[in-house]
């Protein structure tokens, strides 16, 4: 089922999201709620071991966070990370590829 109205969209944020710290570049920084995740994945190097690394992704409204770009900051559990992908789905939410700073 997908995920299509602003109501559906604030469901599932309230239920899976937590509060987390938003800093744009040369803006104010602001309260979002967002889902995230900070999944391992493996990765092939070309030896004969796979070695994993962490990918962390927050998931948001994008109406939280018009204007967002490439380093901008976010305060997740304490931790800091830089906005490194963004990949907005056109249906309201989009998800940040994130880097531990």
């Amino acid at each position: 089922m997908a995920i299509e109205t602003g109501i559906e969209r604030a469901i599932m944020l309230a239920d899976f999201g937590e509060l987390v710290k938003f800093k744009p570049f040369n803006r104010s920084s602001s309260f979002i709620s967002g889902i995230f995740d900070n999944t391992y994945e493996a990765v092939d190097s070309g030896g004969s071991v796979s070695f994993a690394v962490e990918q962390p992704r927050l998931t948001v409204k994008t109406s939280d966070v018009l204007g967002i770009s490439e380093g901008d900051l976010f305060t997740i559990r304490s931790s800091s990370y830089i906005a490194r992908v963004i990949m907005a789905d056109g249906t309201g939410i989009t998800e940040i590829a994130l880097e531990a700073q």
